[in-house]
């Protein structure tokens, strides 16, 4: 697995499978998909889906207008990481046997990425991983994810760094140079794609939320694994206090569909005149949501990238991030779940004189827009 050429089995064209399992992945992927397409004399992907967000999924591909060539359907009601796991490599290594492709793309820290790799390792296939190299350096935080993506590292032939930082997290575990290459995060080829798209039209969000044409807007999201439990009643115990603080602000809360986050966000929080409990956003109508905010309480690693892009303050409700750009670059910050700082700090976001961010899109350290070009030229130049 030392090489990083990706040479084509059969005929002139590189066939790569692109795996992808959630909507994170799907929309990060998409970018590199429709760039793949662009150069479909040189280049023919194989795009297989795992399921395993599913209703989610399925979403974001129309939108992008991406039909998977696989679908691999891999969710079971209260299934276990270990199960899904295992039926994971199962399944990619049986495409793998039919498909015979040249490499396998992933990208980030799922379930899906890690066992996808495990699988293309199993068959000494190439791996090409996008969004490579973050690290908290720790395994518990985020958990799973701080220990599918290295897993995923280990046998990885081409990392793709979305920053400086990530790059020497790779070089620094000794990952060879010519491996890694900086091409920026795909998420911002996706934002800005959607975010012209949104804007030019936005007639049906404007009628579907009107409270977000209101003069304050917090937009909040939250589904990490490691805030079940204690983590979330203190946020939600944030935002009851925040609300009756800033009666004339909007909290908006796309709530996330898994029961952990659901049932105890409705039973501590329903029935606030101005904090509004929506279903989860699709992908369009959330970029639009994100445009409206003045401030983003979140809790996604996606989320920290894009928000910056569009002018809006990020507090991260965790206690350690793998994406610490944006917090070194003040376009971020870590509140943890701690109420009284969260408290203290929305508040004083909204009580600027204009509550989103002044850096300009420029300053994002993720990303110009052009990272699925940059992957697409580099798997080129090795095939």
């Amino acid at each position: 697995m030392t090489s990083s050429l990706l040479q084509p089995r059969n005929g002139d064209r590189l066939r790569p499978l692109v795996v992808f399992g959630t909507r994170p992945e799907a929309i990060k992927l998409a970018p590199l998909i429709r760039q793949f397409q662009q150069n479909s004399g040189q280049i023919s992907p194989i795009v297989c889906s795992t399921g395993q967000h599913r209703e989610m999924l399925d979403q974001v591909l129309g939108y992008f207008s991406i039909t998977p060539d696989l679908d691999l359907g891999l969710m079971r009601p209260g299934q276990s990481l270990a199960g899904l796991t295992a039926r994971c490599i199962e399944s990619v290594d049986g495409v793998i046997e039919q498909h015979q492709p040249d490499c396998i793309v992933v990208q980030g820290d799922t379930t899906t990425v890690m066992a996808s790799a495990m699988a293309a390792f199993y068959h000494r296939l190439p791996v090409v991983h996008v969004e490579a190299g973050l690290r908290t350096g720790d395994l518990g935080a985020p958990w799973p994810e701080e220990f599918n993506r290295r897993v995923a590292g280990l046998v990885t032939t081409l990392h793709c760094a979305p920053t400086q930082r990530s790059r020497q997290a790779l070089l620094d575990e000794g990952v060879p140079d010519s491996q890694v290459r900086v091409t920026g995060n795909t998420v911002i080829d996706a934002l800005f794609w959607s975010v012209e798209k949104e804007r030019a039209d936005d007639t049906r969000w404007r009628s579907k939320y009107p409270m977000a044409t209101a003069d304050r807007v917090v937009l909040v999201t939250g589904h990490r694994r490691e805030n079940f439990g204690g983590g979330l009643e203190a946020i939600c115990q944030a935002l009851l206090e925040l609300a009756r603080l800033h009666p004339e602000t909007q909290f908006i809360y796309p709530v996330h569909l898994n029961p952990n986050v659901k049932g105890p966000v409705h039973a501590a929080l329903s029935g606030c005149e101005n904090i509004h409990l929506v279903p989860p956003a699709q992908y369009p109508e959330f970029v639009w949501l994100m445009d409206q905010a003045d401030v983003v309480l979140t809790d996604s690693g996606g989320v920290q990238e894009e928000a910056p892009s569009l002018k809006c303050a990020v507090l991260v409700t965790r206690d350690k991030t793998e994406r610490p750009e944006a917090v070194d670059a003040g376009l971020a910050e870590l509140v943890g779940t701690d109420r009284e700082l969260i408290v203290r700090r929305v508040s004083a976001l909204l009580e600027q004189s204009n509550g989103r961010s002044q850096q300009s899109i420029q300053d994002n350290p993720y990303g110009d827009g052009q990272a699925s070009r940059r992957i697409t030229d580099w798997m080129l130049s090795q095939s």
